[in-house]
């Protein structure tokens, strides 16, 4: 398949840390990827060189066919990035959040994206209010919202059920789903490993500056010891088998 992210001998340093050691990945075209790690690993470092933010010391990347370092302008008018934390204007409505962005990308018709956009993520009643008066989860669906005008091929989202309740956290699970089943290819780090176990068609666990793991669920699963036949057998969840693969790691 077509691979929308490539990534060979990535590093990065901040003075004397050596935060990214020669990490390697690929990503498949319309596919959900996650990457896992422990705070500190150098997750969102590595969204921040992907969406040409920040520049690598060493190794490749290239994003939709475009090199992150020789060609940024390409990589950015392909993708969008959601970060942590909502990046809507409180005091616009969701209406005029979204109208905002479509006129920055200079699309021809922003009234009508933001009528298509709003209706996509069940926001149309709330279209008129201000975003003030959203709960979390409803703000998270309309930065989502706001990251697809213009129909990137690729979203970078940065823990983006961060600070949601359960039932908040669903829904932005449910859009997610429904972009990759679309077409759209997503890039997800997460510090809840059920979200990444929920959504994934491959998982990367990011540790000490490297790759250690790099898979499907099922494949990972092959990592952890056998189950233990009690009353029923009992399948490892992602969080088993990421403590245990990274338990083993400081072991050795």
């Amino acid at each position: 398949m077509e691979k929308a992210i490539q990534v060979k001998g990535l590093q990065k340093s901040y003075k004397k840390l050596h935060v990214l050691k020669g990490v390697d990945f690929e990503v498949e075209k319309g596919s959900i990827f996650a990457l896992l790690g422990s705070n500190g690993t150098g997750k969102t470092t590595i969204v921040k060189i992907l969406t040409t933010l920040l520049k690598q010391d060493g190794g490749t990347a290239a994003v939709n066919g475009f090199d992150v370092a020789a060609k940024p302008g390409n990589v950015r008018q392909s993708i969008s990035l959601t970060g942590q934390f909502a990046a809507v204007d409180e005091i616009l409505t969701g209406r005029e959040n979204i109208i905002m962005i479509a006129r920055l990308r200079h699309l021809a018709n922003p009234h009508q994206a933001a009528d298509d956009l709003l209706k996509r993520f069940s926001l149309t009643e709330a279209a008129d209010r201000r975003v003030s008066t959203y709960s979390g989860g409803m703000r998270r669906r309309l930065d989502i919202a706001m990251s697809l005008v213009g129909k990137p091929q690729l979203i970078f989202l940065d823990e983006p059920t961060t600070g949601l309740d359960p039932e908040g956290r669903i829904e932005v699970w449910k859009v997610v789903k429904e972009l990759a089943g679309g077409g759209t290819t997503i890039f997800l780090t997460t510090q809840y490993l059920e979200e990444a176990e929920q959504l994934a068609n491959q998982i990367a666990i990011l540790h000490e500056g490297k790759i250690i793991t790099n898979g499907t669920l099922d494949e990972l699963k092959k990592l952890f010891p056998p189950v233990k036949a009690e009353y029923v057998e009992k399948q490892p969840t992602l969080e088993e088998i990421f403590l245990t693969i990274i338990g083993k790691k400081e072991e050795k």
